[in-house]
């Protein structure tokens, strides 16, 4: 029992080692591997994190909340109205079709096809010969294959025509343009050009009667479909004396303008080409700036009877634009005719019934 007794009892120097054993805590600060270079501090950078912006109320108070004695927003003075005058007129309503044309869809999309494949030809210098007969008014008319009657030339400028009953629409053209846009535009002459024709209607109504027969003026950049009236394709203009409509570049059904051309009737289309009134400015862009003033007029039996001016603002959603017409392009003469039309065609200023100015 001693024995188990000694291994039992108390061992004092076994607890005089345990007592005397050290708590170990780590130093303070970083390890030396993450210690900064030459024993600086480092703090975190100024400011909010890269990703954060500090946003700053705006000065003053809300909208809502104005300070007293701040004054309200002056009235508009609706008793001021402007001068409607100055501003430019509306678009002419246009027409979706006209109530005496005679051509097929098929005949129309076959003209929109060979004007894409012909786009309208450069300007050329005609020579002193060609400019001096059109100035005396020695012009010719080309007859093409679409026409069906009787075409001959009664005088110097002056030609007689009679088409045949039934005839589909044809257009004749001048042999040479009335207006040179190289040596006759205001842009280079400082001159005012106009160009002018007329036609007196002798008798409608041969075969198919009076509605099924018409004839219209007009003005043509080249190249033209001569199966198509003027005024209905790219390039061209013209007054339709079946409607009284004016066409410019209009497929559809043109826009209301004067009353029938009627037998008896001597009617003429002029075209008028000036400088603008407000010369481009300094910085303009040439989109923004007309090309030149083009004033288009109508005359018959000798008065004037409208017109319009070739710039004007037109409806964006149904006009076809000006493209051809504006100056830079030669223009022809051109007469378009259906069903049965006697007729006769000046060219020379002393056969006029009115004189351009």
């Amino acid at each position: 029992m001693g024995f188990f007794k000694s291994l039992k009892g108390s061992h004092p120097e076994i607890v005089g080692r345990e007592s005397s054993r050290q708590e170990y805590a780590p130093p303070p600060g970083p390890p030396p591997s993450h210690q900064p270079p030459n024993n600086e501090q480092w703090a975190p950078p100024p400011g909010p994190p890269p990703g954060r912006s500090e946003v700053h109320p705006p000065p003053g108070p809300p909208p809502s909340h104005t300070q007293a004695g701040d004054e309200p927003p002056p009235y508009h003075d609706w008793t001021v109205i402007e001068d409607t005058a100055l501003l430019p007129p509306p678009p002419s309503l246009g027409h979706s079709t006209s109530p005496s044309g005679n051509a097929s869809l098929s005949e129309a999309d076959r003209a929109h096809e060979w004007c894409r494949m012909y786009p309208l030809i450069q300007p050329h210098q005609p020579t002193p010969m060609q400019h001096d007969s059109v100035k005396n008014g020695e012009i010719r008319l080309v007859r093409p294959r679409e026409y069906q009657g009787n075409l001959s030339m009664t005088g110097s400028g002056r030609w007689s025509g009679l088409t045949a009953p039934g005839g589909k629409d044809a257009c004749l053209l001048s042999s040479l343009p009335l207006y040179f846009a190289v040596p006759d535009s205001p842009l280079t002459t400082e001159m005012k050009k106009t160009i002018y024709f007329e036609v007196r209607v002798k008798s409608y109504g041969r075969g198919r009667g009076v509605d099924a027969s018409s004839i219209a003026l007009g003005y043509c950049a080249m190249p033209y479909p001569t199966w198509r009236m003027p005024g209905w394709e790219s390039g061209s203009l013209a007054v339709h004396g079946d409607d009284g409509r004016r066409y410019v570049n209009d497929t559809w059904g043109g826009k209301d303008f004067t009353s029938a051309i009627q037998a008896g009737d001597t009617v003429g289309l002029g075209m008028e080409f000036s400088i603008p009134d407000a010369p481009p400015s300094y910085g303009s862009s040439p989109a923004q700036t007309p090309k030149m003033k083009v004033d288009v007029f109508f005359t018959r039996n000798g008065a004037r009877e409208g017109g319009w001016n070739l710039h004007e603002e037109l409806d964006a959603q149904n006009d076809l634009g000006v493209d051809g017409l504006d100056g830079h392009y030669d223009l022809y003469a051109a007469i378009g005719l259906f069903g049965g039309v006697e007729y006769e065609a000046n060219f020379h200023a002393h056969l006029w019934l009115y004189r351009p100015a």
